[in-house]
């Protein structure tokens, strides 16, 4: 009989230091895991588990919504759809890569690095996907036209090259200065956040009147970055398990809440991003520019490729740095006595 041996678990002191987690003391898998293992290891209650899966289904979720809306979208044709269409390749594209990084960071301490390049390379050409619908459907009306609107996809696919610098730097820092790694990876997502939701900002906060563009799909709006925001202190703060390590090791700690609250999250942005998209196609089609391929696929082509050789960049520096490769390979005791040399 065919029997599968799934993965051993293992406590903190037994990993390497870089795959330690703030206040999660046990359900490590063995930093040094085959691709069967980190797939099987999905299977098993671990530190990672969830996860794995708040990123995985929520992926199948949002083609899922692609698939039913190209029905009702004329994505070939009408170039009023577009960036909605930029902007749902991006929102199937990052739940996924997340999925996967945590999925195969355990195959081996440059792996895990690597896995995190890609996510983070995801999550800024996701930032970008939101500067797109923004700037096409969710702009106050005395916006359109204006300077920030014009420029607010091109900046935004150069935002994209910041985020994803400076965390793919912070993962170099994330042993020497801990504190460093975390503002740097911190900044590297608020920073796109802030610009991309300016619009939002505004429609919300401070336009009130006719010039406003004020209707249902405000609310939506508002849930979505009452998430973002949650996601955010979720992501800066550790809690709940730096109040009670060891206690949420396996289920509860804030790196599964914060990918729920994402999820949560951008699925009120594209609620709120469609309803914008119909209530306000017919005085946008009159007032605004059209969209062309050189706005839309041309700005997009060219930040997945410019991400991509970022982190080609990053993932080269980290295989040829000998010191590097040395801290990052060393066991807790090891790397402090590199530290002392």
């Amino acid at each position: 009989m065919l029997t599968i041996k799934l993965p051993q678990i293992f406590r903190i002191h037994q990993v390497p230091r870089i795959f330690w987690e703030d206040g999660i003391i046990s359900g490590y898998r063995h930093p040094k895991s085959s691709a069967l293992d980190c797939i099987l290891s999905s299977f098993q209650m671990n530190n990672e588990t969830v996860n794995i899966w708040t990123h995985f289904l929520p992926t199948w979720y949002f083609l899922w919504r692609f698939l039913m809306l190209s029905y009702s979208l004329d994505f070939w044709h009408d170039t009023y759809s577009w960036p909605f269409l930029a902007y749902m390749w991006l929102i199937c594209l990052y739940p996924f890569t997340s999925s996967c990084a945590h999925t195969f960071s355990t195959m081996s301490t440059h792996a895990r690095h690597i896995c995190y390049f890609l996510d983070y390379g995801a999550l800024s050409l996701y930032s970008l996907g939101c500067a797109f619908t923004y700037g096409a459907y969710s702009m106050p009306d005395c916006w359109v036209n204006g300077p920030l609107h014009h420029y607010f996809v091109p900046v935004a696919a150069f935002n994209s090259f910041v985020c994803t610098s400076l965390s793919c730097y912070s993962r170099f820092l994330e042993l020497e200065c801990p504190p460093l790694s975390r503002i740097l990876r911190t900044a590297a997502f608020v920073y796109p956040f802030i610009f991309d939701n300016i619009p939002l900002f505004y429609r919300i906060f401070f336009c009130f009147g006719e010039d406003c563009a004020w209707n249902d799909a405000i609310a939506g709006y508002f849930y979505h970055l009452f998430f973002a925001l949650l996601t955010g202190f979720l992501f800066a703060s550790h809690l709940p398990e730096r109040l009670a390590p060891g206690r949420f090791d396996f289920i509860g700690h804030s790196h599964q809440l914060f990918h729920i609250c994402a999820v949560v999250g951008t699925h009120f942005q594209l609620e709120a991003v469609l309803c914008d998209l119909h209530l306000r196609q017919e005085w946008l089609s009159t007032h605004a520019p059209a969209s062309t391929f050189t706005h839309t696929f041309a700005i997009l082509g060219t930040a997945l490729l410019g991400n991509l050789v970022l982190i080609a960049v990053f993932t080269i520096t980290l295989l040829r740095s000998s010191v590097t490769t040395t801290i990052l390979q060393s066991t807790p005791s090891e790397v402090e006595r590199h530290k002392d040399k």
